[in-house]
């Protein structure tokens, strides 16, 4: 509390009164209010006089030496949802946070993860501390999750796998090991990305620059500008590639597209960096979804692979992910799990086990794993559904000829509807439609009863809203 002098002078001449204290709260004398200036340098107070009538005052309050931290501005992809909160209006979608949600429009826990937390209960399983690189159970199925069990990287031990908070802290771990051991090194982003990539390059102090990825005029891939601009990059940059169901675009390569890609970047000496956070949600298939990082493993080329569960599972607040390192030996996977483990150390001390105990008895135990394969395929199926009934609703409605149909080319939770800023802020003012502004609509957050709805709002924004 700010201490406070406080001088007054008598209003009349037979009498005066000096009173010094030190004041908790407001200070008032009558209606009047006290006037103060305050000195910023070394934050020191300074004082000034407010006469009211024949009544002066003298206050003195101390300054915070937190005045010059200004206000951060919202998030951008999770001030939506708080925003969303705010309206009022019955007829408002949160179609910003990639969080699957029933056709009911509300969260869902998977029967499986329900299952699979009874069997901790059952067993009693304690709270202790899990060691710096979490739980060997977990590491050991998120890596031959990823990329089979049966895969020379595993069998050859040549995978480094720490548990990390989620897909952002798996990210940010590895982001600290390129800074610390890659001096100087670039890594390469595709534009557009994930809000947070470059929030967490930048405060892990690594460079960064953009490759294109997105074509405006296609509402598709820019596959030729991406391979150039890799091949322009620097020689041993990082590449930092969506596994699956790319964010924000729902735009993926080929098959064939992928082979190029690793082309360029074994011929460029690049490192891949992968961010895997839809295995299984994007297709419905584990496997298919981890196809491109299969491909790049296979050709003998060490990479960095970043995995979250919070789709998957739907396991968004457990903070359950891993970073894998593939390296050419065992050795060399050793000492980067060592190194991984230093960096961990000091920023958190070790992982929570709640979320990787579910993963670990899900992915582990043959009888559910088979459960989250067809709850998976459920999930996927439901935002495949919506994806096709809101294309069918686009096309029905709007009678300009526009071709609507890179919706049902894309994949995964998300559409990049091609909206520009000030037609998503039309989306959100008029139709109170809550997504990014860089068009990206959650198609999760999205159920059938609501895609007309949703359509109107789109053609109106798209043909009224320069």
């Amino acid at each position: 509390m700010a201490s406070t002098v406080i001088s007054l002078a008598s209003a009349t001449p037979s009498a005066s009164l000096s009173v010094q204290e030190t004041l908790k709260g407001k200070t008032r004398l009558g209606s009047g209010s006290v006037s103060t200036l305050f000195n910023k340098e070394k934050g020191n107070p300074s004082i000034k006089k407010k006469s009211f009538g024949r009544i002066s005052m003298t206050v003195a309050v101390n300054v915070s030496r937190f005045e010059g931290i200004t206000m951060a501005p919202p998030d951008p992809i999770l001030g939506v949802s708080e925003a969303f909160r705010a309206d009022i209006d019955v007829k408002k979608l949160n179609l910003g946070v990639g969080a699957y949600r029933t056709e009911e429009l509300q969260p869902y826990v998977l029967d499986v993860v329900k299952k699979a937390e009874n069997l901790m209960l059952e067993r009693g399983e304690n709270k202790e501390y899990l060691p710096i690189e979490g739980l060997a159970a977990f590491n050991k199925v998120t890596a031959e999750l990823l990329f089979g069990a049966d895969n020379p990287v595993i069998e050859q031990q040549r995978v480094a796998t720490v548990q990390g908070l989620s897909g952002t802290g798996s990210l940010r771990l590895a982001a600290a090991l390129i800074e610390r051991y890659f001096p100087g090194a670039q890594v390469l982003i595709s534009s557009p990305t994930w809000g947070n990539h470059k929030n967490i390059f930048n405060d892990a102090r690594v460079p960064w620059s953009e490759y294109r990825y997105y074509d405006p005029k296609t509402v598709g891939l820019d596959f030729e500008g991406m391979i150039s601009d890799i091949k322009a990059a620097p020689e041993g940059s990082f590449v930092l590639l969506h596994g699956c169901a790319h964010n924000p675009t729902g735009i993926d390569p080929t098959p064939e597209q992928w082979e190029k890609i690793a082309d360029v970047i074994q011929e460029k000496n690049h490192i891949p960096f992968f961010d895997v956070a839809y295995q299984g949600f994007a297709s419905g298939s584990l496997d298919a979804d981890a196809s491109s990082v299969r491909l790049f493993a296979a050709r003998g080329m060490e990479l960095l692979v970043a995995q979250s569960y919070s789709k998957n599972l739907g396991l968004y607040a457990e903070r359950i992910g891993a970073i894998n390192v593939v390296c050419s030996s065992a050795d060399a996977a050793a000492r980067v799990k060592s190194q991984l483990k230093r960096i961990a150390r000091p920023m958190y001390s070790n992982p929570p086990v709640h979320g990787a105990r579910i993963v670990a008895n899900v992915v582990g135990d043959p009888a559910l794993f088979n459960e989250w394969k067809a709850e998976m395929e459920m999930m996927a199926g439901r935002i495949k559904n919506v994806r096709q009934k809101l294309f069918d609703s686009l096309s029905a409605k709007d009678k300009s000829g526009k071709d609507w149909s890179f919706i049902l080319k894309q994949i995964g939770m998300f559409s990049f509807t091609g909206l520009n800023k000030a037609q998503s802020d039309n989306m959100t003012n008029k139709w109170h439609v809550y997504m990014t502004k860089d068009g990206r609509i959650s198609l999760a957050g999205l159920s059938l009863a609501k895609c007309e709805y949703l359509a109107d709002a789109i053609i109106d924004s798209y043909h009224n809203v320069n």
